[in-house]
Order: structure tokens, then C-alpha cells, then sequence
């Protein structure tokens, strides 16, 4: 699918900022043909960026599936920033994470040989990604990982991020703002997982969609800017937009 670019990210009425797997690309088929075939049509005024834990490669390859292609990419849990559509580097954003990074070999030497944790095979961005089974196991590794510079992150009951200090998500996102000069009113944030957690703490307008985890719905109970969407996936983002009247002179219905 296409991607307009007759105005810039500062200029566009909603900015959507939306993870990918059980959000964004969550919901029934209907509820995602909704929510595309508005983002579609309104190319000029919606902008979308996809905020994931998912690398560059897999993101940037969704259109070829019927999925809309976004304007921008923040992948690998906020620690890579790509803008369409050729997907070059977000030059300041990653500069940024680059400041913070502090490489990848002291928290390999922490996480080397820890029960109830295995490396991913793929993962890209300036972080370490494992699954965990053993939740008790994993946190063993936080104090020796924050006290060497690090900040890990759990989520999903299964992923186990080892990420720079202050960039996650909802950090990298607002880096990105800043740079694009984005009015924090025009943004969406939706989620469903707790590395969702940190967008809804930036404080900007949010949605954990009806599918989050329990863990994140308990995260965000005291946070005003966060809506608890009953929809799934793209359903709760359809029913966020409505609800806040995001695009007032819109019918969202799904073709």
C-alpha cells in the first residue's frame, strides 16, 4: 500500500504511534480492514508510525502484506529509528541512543549462562534480547545489569530486553517528536504489552487495546491520558479514535 507524503509529520491532524503484534496487526478482520482503510484514505491528515519490538527487516516488509506502510519505524524496543520510505536512519534519534548505548559485551558477560533465559536469534538495534520462563530467574540479572548501565525489561510473560538507560519506546518516540516538531495533542499511542507501558507514561493521549496483558492494565489504572479499550487490536485503536474524536468528520467503518 502507499504512503503520501504531501505533508510533513508536523502537519499531519493524528499522528498514530502504534505497536505491531496484538495491536496494531491484532483484532478481527474487519476491525484491521476499518482502521487501514482510514489510515489509507486519509494519508494527508493520519500519520503512522509503527512503535515495536520487532526489528527493521520484518516491519518494513508488511505492506507486501496488505498492512499500510508506516511514515517512520521505531523498532527494536525504541533503540532504532528509520523513516520511509527507504528506511534510512533517523539521524538525530539514533545519535541519541547511540549517546546511551553502552555496548553490547558487559551485559552478555552478565547474561552468560543464566538459568530460565535463551537469547533470541534475531533481534536488531542497540539492546540484548532473550525469552524467559523463569520469571524469578530473570530478575536475579536486573541488579547486576542496572549497575553496570543498563535497563532491562521484561514483557509478554516471555521477553526479557536489555535496553540503553532512559531509551525505551515512549523516550525514543518524544526524541522523535522533538526533532518533527509534533504537537504531543495530535498523537495516538496504542499498545498492549508492558514495553508498551513506557509510551503511556510519556503522558501523551494513549490506548491499551482490550487484549493487553494483565500486567499493563494494572501499569496504567492511575494514568488520566490512557483510555481501556474493549476492542482487540485495531479494534481498540477504531474505538480510541471515536471515543476522543480524533477525526470528527470521519465514518470508520470497515469495505
Amino acid at each position: 500500500m502507499s504512503m503520501s507524503q504531501t505533508k510533513s509529520l508536523s502537519d499531519r491532524a493524528l499522528l498514530l504511534a502504534v505497536d505491531l503484534d496484538g495491536t496494531f496487526l491484532g483484532g478481527s478482520d474487519s476491525d484491521r480492514r476499518a482502521l487501514y482503510n482510514l489510515v489509507e484514505s486519509r494519508r494527508a491528515d493520519v500519520a503512522l508510525l509503527f512503535v515495536t519490538g520487532r526489528d527493521i527487516p520484518f516491519a518494513s516488509s508488511l505492506a507486501s502484506e496488505g498492512v499500510p506502510t508506516p511514515d517512520l519505524i521505531i523498532g527494536d524496543v525504541g533503540t532504532t529509528v528509520v523513516v520511509g520510505p527507504d528506511w534510512t536512519p533517523h539521524s538525530a534519534a539514533e545519535a541519541w541512543i547511540d549517546e546511551r548505548w553502552p555496548g553490547s559485551e558487559r551485559a552478555a558477560e552478565i547474561m552468560k549462562g543464566r538459568g530460565g533465559v535463551k537469547p533470541q536469534d534475531v533481534f536488531g538495534g542497540r539492546r540484548l534480547s532473550y525469552f524467559y520462563d523463569d520469571e524469578a530467574a530473570a530478575l536475579e540479572a536486573f541488579p547486576e545489569l542496572e549497575a553496570a548501565g543498563y535497563a532491562p525489561l521484561l514483557s509478554a510473560g516471555v521477553f526479557f530486553d536489555v535496553l540503553p538507560p532512559g531509551v525505551n519506546k515512549g523516550q525514543t518516540l518524544l526524541q522523535v517528536m522533538s526533532h518533527e516538531g509534533i504537537r504531543p495533542e495530535r498523537v495516538l499511542c496504542a499498545g498492549d504489552t508492558l514495553n508498551d507501558f513506557s509510551l503511556f507514561e510519556t503522558g501523551l493521549r494513549g490506548v491499551a487495546v482490550g487484549n493487553s496483558e494483565p500486567r499493563l492494565r494494572e501499569a496504567i489504572r492511575s494514568l488520566d491520558n490512557v483510555y481501556s479499550a474493549k476492542g482487540e487490536g485495531a479494534g481498540g485503536i477504531v474505538e480510541a479514535i471515536e471515543r476522543f474524536k480524533l477525526l470528527p468528520d470521519v465514518m470508520i467503518e470497515a469495505q
